[in-house]
């Protein structure tokens, strides 16, 4: 089979499409013929060794869908033919899914219903299981809630947008003016420009004085904005940062209102076969969309990884083998 293979940890360029066995699944895998593969942030960051390098040569890719080729010898509850889709694969040891065929641990996948796009499960993973743990697990986000999600244009961005309005919470977001009609669209009842200079007292005035949730993909940029447009007893949830050194100018303004900050990695996700089965009964009820910006093929792997770190789009990018 043909698999993205890095033999070193560097740039993009390191990536390259070899002939490699296809792999035999392990008592408790799955082995999966790779329909779609998302790409994700986090596959640079195993790539270039900024994550706890792994060993080379290895295939990148935390996503994937596909159907069930072979199953091994004590695995229950799939069979040859099934329709899947997973995160979580390129991670702890094992070979991801930039591949022809993947082995995936049955921890870390479930089945696909019929009414899901199998191209669009495949980018779903890392960025709707994010959301879901954000604003289901962590923010217990409750109906008719005022909800702040940063960056809906993004892949996590855009999933809770939808997860957001899912649960009936008033979702606010903000994006660049390209994407408010699309953004709408998905169900955020309001849409922010991010640069503009009154964004907070747009925000306070769309949520009636304060939000009761916040997904922060950027938290070195809007910690301190989180606590001022915060109602009491808000519950932020970080996701990521581009400096590793976020600090508040007033931590005053999260203390009288009870703000609370939890600090989040899907990888740390108990079991990922409860928010992959959300993730798929909403895609399956047309009540989430994966936007699919852009597709690659495998020898378009080092474009891709480039693209997901450089370009502004709406949605997910994929690898469709």
């Amino acid at each position: 089979m043909r698999a993205v293979r890095l033999h070193e940890h560097g740039d993009a360029d390191v990536l390259q499409v070899n002939d490699v066995d296809r792999p035999e699944p392990a008592d408790d895998e799955l082995l999966v013929e790779v329909a779609a593969a998302g790409i994700n942030p986090v596959d640079t960051y195993f790539r270039d060794g900024s994550y706890e390098p792994v060993s080379v040569p290895f295939t990148p890719g935390v996503d994937l869908a596909g159907v069930v080729s072979e199953t091994g010898s004590a695995v229950e509850g799939f069979a040859e033919g099934d329709r899947v889709f997973g995160t979580g694969i390129g991670n702890g040891g094992f070979q991801g899914s930039y591949a022809e065929y993947a082995t995936v641990p049955t921890d870390r996948v479930v089945h696909l219903p019929d009414g899901a796009d199998l191209t669009e499960a495949g980018a779903a993973g890392v960025a709707a299981v994010t959301a879901w743990r954000a604003l289901i697990d962590h923010a217990d986000l409750d109906p008719a809630e005022h909800c702040l999600v940063h960056g809906g244009s993004g892949g996590v961005g855009h999933a809770a947008v939808q997860i957001g309005a899912a649960v009936s919470a008033r979702v606010v977001t903000t994006g660049s003016e390209t994407y408010h009609d699309d953004l709408e669209a998905l169900g955020a009842e309001t849409v922010l420009d991010y640069g503009r200079d009154d964004l907070a007292d747009a925000v306070l005035e769309a949520t009636d004085g304060g939000v009761d949730a916040v997904l922060d993909h950027r938290l070195d940029d809007y910690l301190q904005f989180d606590a001022d447009v915060a109602a009491t007893g808000c519950r932020v949830v970080g996701i990521g940062e581009n400096s590793p050194d976020p600090a508040f100018t007033n931590d005053g303004a999260a203390r009288s209102k009870d703000v609370n900050y939890q600090f989040m990695s899907m990888f740390n996700t108990p079991d990922l076969r409860v928010p992959l089965r959300g993730v798929a009964h909403l895609m399956a009820t047309d009540a989430l969309e994966i936007e699919l910006a852009r597709s690659y093929g495998l020898d378009e792997a080092s474009q891709a990884q480039e693209d997901v770190m450089n370009d502004s789009f709406l949605g997910k990018l994929v690898i469709e083998p």
